[in-house]
């Protein structure tokens, strides 16, 4: 079987293509960067496409011969610049769709979403719907497989709720009890091969979820414990209409997997019967005590720790710039200030210089840690160091007695130089040109 995977660089597009590999078809991995993938001697064949920019149905059927099948799974989380809802979800699946038809392709996969139907209201599920409608009423044998939550490596909802079952304490409007149903990514795939195998004895439409039902609370405490994280989650109430106003706040970070769309399908729950895909693969699909493996469980519990815990000491450090700079304007009386300063031996206009060229530097850095680009942050920590290094050793110098003070002012410097090293230290290392 020939097999073209549109969206084969994501996050469930680019497991169908390995597993088809494996499987031993021939591969069409369409992405705007297609991945590099190989399989006991095989590779796929890439056609890189920019689904954004929405090709035409005339620009798919040439290259649709000789095609088996069309999996589709492209799908995006949150839109950003020319990548939109409307058009990565709507009209490029649908352009390719009619393409499908035009140029006979026997069948059809389009992994939708679990709540694209008749009561979608968000953009997500408005635009996935679009799709589904249109492939339903073509001339083409289709399955259309809608799943719940997806969990598994590198995916960006798996990695936010390991982040919030990390967390020892939540607030979720109703306490978290809207209803999911989690499934792991390796049974979609299994799903989706087994559609491609045998897609006449199954229903047009499929939920893919797991086993059962589960409150939001309930998942993320089964988490935690997959993730092998000691403690109970504490979940409390929060009221509907603040979660909704931190989640649109959320939506403007960079890399955030919450807005204002994914917040409302939170609230929407997102659960159906399960009885259809256990048929389809002939099992029960994984409980959530099975998404992380043993092996796998100390490695994504740091990761997850690191996730929920980093942006909270990242968000400290520039709280303690900022206030120490806020302070020594005027907050702390000036004279006792400068009283210090003598003793370091700088008198006068120069006192005064150094008092407010320093609060300028830690409101500085304070802003700096919080907005400085990725690019820039190495020398923002850099220059923290420094500057702590800096101050411990004037004080160190011609303030000895404050090593002794029993609140310990200098001392609290070695742990805090210890988290700005360890906040430099997990940047992101800039990607490297490719060989040529």
């Amino acid at each position: 079987m020939r097999v073209l995977v549109t969206g084969a660089s994501g996050f469930i597009g680019r497991a169908v293509a390995e597993a088809l590999l494996r499987r031993g078809d021939g591969v069409v991995c369409a992405a705007r960067h297609p991945p590099s993938l190989r399989q006991d001697g095989r590779a796929c064949e890439n056609l890189p496409v920019d689904l954004s920019k929405v090709p035409a149905v005339e620009w798919w059927v040439p290259r649709l011969a000789g095609v088996d099948a069309v999996v589709n799974a492209v799908g995006i989380l949150r839109e950003q610049g020319a990548q939109t809802f409307r058009a990565l979800h709507a009209d490029a699946p649908i352009a390719l769709f009619k393409a499908c038809a035009s140029a006979g392709v026997p069948l059809v996969v389009q992994i939708s979403a679990l709540g694209a139907d008749d009561q979608a209201q968000s953009r997500y599920h408005l635009s996935k719907k679009a799709a589904d409608d249109c492939l339903r009423g073509l001339p083409v044998r289709s399955r259309i497989v809608q799943p719940s939550l997806v969990y598994g490596p590198g995916g960006p909802g798996s990695k936010l709720f390991n982040q919030l079952a990390a967390l020892p304490m939540l607030a979720f409007p109703r306490g978290g009890d809207m209803l999911v149903q989690p499934v792991h990514r390796d049974d979609v795939v299994d799903g989706v091969l087994a559609l491609l195998r045998s897609p006449d004895t199954q229903p047009g439409t499929i939920a893919f979820v797991g086993p059962r039902a589960l409150s939001l609370r309930d998942y993320l405490a089964q988490l935690r414990a997959a993730l092998r994280i000691g403690g109970k989650l504490r979940m409390l109430r929060l009221p509907e209409s603040l979660f909704r106003w931190a989640a649109a706040i959320a939506g403007h970070v960079p890399g955030s997997s919450l807005d204002s769309e994914t917040a409302a399908m939170l609230l929407r729950g997102n659960a159906a019967p399960s009885e259809q895909f256990t048929r389809l693969l002939g099992r029960e699909p994984r409980a959530v005590s099975a998404f992380v493996p043993e092996a796998q469980a100390q490695a994504v519990r740091t990761e997850a720790v690191l996730d929920a815990w980093l942006p909270v000491l990242r968000g400290a450090i520039a709280l303690l710039w900022l206030w120490t700079g806020v302070v020594s304007l005027g907050w702390y009386p000036v004279p006792d200030s400068l009283a210090l300063l003598e003793r370091v031996g700088l008198h006068g206009a120069l006192a005064k210089l150094a008092l407010y060229g320093a609060a300028g530097l830690d409101l500085l850095l304070g802003v700096l840690t919080l907005a400085a680009s990725a690019r820039w942050r190495g020398a923002v920590w850099a220059a923290q160091l420094l500057l702590v290094a800096g101050y411990t050793l004037l004080i160190t110098l011609f303030l000895p007695e404050y090593w002794l003070h029993p609140y310990g002012p200098i001392s609290k410097n070695l742990p805090l130089m210890a988290a700005i090293a360890l906040l430099w230290a997990l940047e992101p290392k800039p990607a490297q040109p490719a060989a040529s």
